[in-house]
């Protein structure tokens, strides 16, 4: 279970890397859209796992390396962010978010 700080931390973060994403993803990623679904942080608020959905791209996988290649520059702007939110910065760790490839599934399945 979650806290309270660990909550508005998680919200905080979501919210920041969606500008960041969204900002950065004409000159690091071709242009894909890239969603922050999810955001868990854990107890010791220094470890921030990140859920994407990706969009606009042949290959999801290549693109999911390419942006955990670019660990480091998203930290860094996410740190320029919220500098004065948070004393430690946490690590990054991006995950691919496939709950709406399964939705889409589901849906085609019940129309056949």
């Amino acid at each position: 279970m979650e806290t309270t700080r660990q909550n508005k931390i998680s919200r905080l973060v979501q919210k920041d890397l969606g500008e960041i994403f969204q900002s950065k993803s004409r000159e690091l990623f071709n242009g894909s859209m890239i969603t922050v679904t999810k955001v868990y942080v854990t107890k010791d608020l220094s470890l921030a796992k990140i859920y994407l959905s990706l969009f606009s791209t042949a290959d999801k996988n290549v693109l999911l390396e390419k942006i955990r290649t670019n660990t480091r520059e998203i930290r860094r702007e996410l740190g320029n962010r919220v500098k004065h939110q948070l004393r430690i910065i946490p690590e990054l760790q991006f995950f691919l978010d496939d709950s709406l490839d399964y939705i889409d599934n589901i849906e085609n399945l019940l129309k056949s």
